[in-house]
């Protein structure tokens, strides 16, 4: 039987920091006392856990299995130091939250440091990237994202609306034009987000439509796409939580506004709330609340 949370919180912040050195560093220990645990633990275990090189550690088939149990087992267990030691509405630790990157700058930044304010002992790593994340395998306890996964370990919460629409700015309109159907994309230089040279580009409606463009630009970074737009290149495809601002300030102008484009909802993904840890769930409903409000574009 194990007897050793301290070596299971040890295990948890080395996964999560990515080595051994950087979670003796975040929890304030030194890198002797960080290995004593580790090998520790896999001494009861009988088994190991990491398989470390001078350069990278990788959780082994059993670490994989064993971290999800001990992600579990500590959330129970600082919920259950939270209610005997009467700190239910204090809320402390370290959440590593994932995010788009074009997202995360504009709204969940800004929302996380309004959290932080409301509560001083928690510490927020921020991971902005466009990539899906493998939250236990990267040690991420929420990630932002649009839409849901198949992932079924994971609870999807929605967090609000969300539709895309294409855009262009004044300068690029008045050099080509404004397509009125969107056939006329053919004629026009698209931004498209990926490594395609061609993309599907599909309507909503009672008589949907697809439509096939070809890049005049393409990266695979949302931000870049943004701006490229913002630079007259071209007609992107964005969310209108990237670009609704520049909407209503005229950087940019929505094209074809009759021809709609669904999108999926904002989500917050973790894994089984049965122990989601205090701090994670405040943040969730913390972001919301906050972003329910922040919306207020209409389809």
């Amino acid at each position: 039987m194990i007897d050793n949370l301290p070596g299971l919180r040890t295990f948890a912040n080395v996964v999560a920091a990515g080595s051994l050195s950087a979670a003796a560093r975040e929890m304030d220990l030194s890198l002797t006392v960080v290995s004593k645990r580790l090998a520790q633990l896999e001494k009861e275990l009988g088994i190991r856990l990491l398989q470390r090189t001078t350069r990278r550690q990788v959780l082994t088939e059993e670490g994989e299995v064993f971290h999800a149990e001990v992600l579990r087992i500590i959330a129970a267990v600082e919920q259950a130091e939270a209610v005997v030691s009467g700190r239910v509405g204090t809320i402390s630790g370290t959440i590593r939250l994932t995010a788009p990157g074009e997202l995360g700058r504009q709204w969940i930044a800004p929302a996380v440091a309004a959290f932080q304010r409301l509560h001083p002992q928690v510490t927020v790593q921020l991971l902005m990237t466009d990539a899906v994340v493998d939250l236990l395998d990267a040690g991420v306890d929420l990630a932002i994202r649009f839409g849901s996964l198949e992932d079924s370990s994971l609870v999807a919460r929605p967090l609000a609306p969300n539709f895309r629409v294409l855009c262009a700015s004044a300068a690029y309109l008045k050099q080509f034009g404004a397509p009125t159907h969107p056939a006329e994309l053919v004629h026009h230089q698209c931004i498209l987000i990926g490594d395609q040279r061609r993309a599907v580009w599909r309507f909503d409606g009672e008589e949907p439509l697809s439509v096939q463009v070809t890049a005049a630009f393409s990266t695979n970074d949302g931000g870049a796409a943004h701006a490229l737009a913002l630079e007259g290149a071209g007609i992107a495809r964005k969310s209108i939580w990237d670009v609704g601002d520049d909407l209503a300030q005229g950087r940019l102008t929505r094209v074809l506004p009759d021809f709609a484009i669904s999108a999926a909802p904002l989500h917050a993904l973790y894994p089984s709330h049965r122990h989601l840890p205090p701090r994670v769930r405040a943040l969730v409903d913390f972001l919301s609340e906050r972003l329910g409000k922040a919306w207020r574009w209409g389809t």
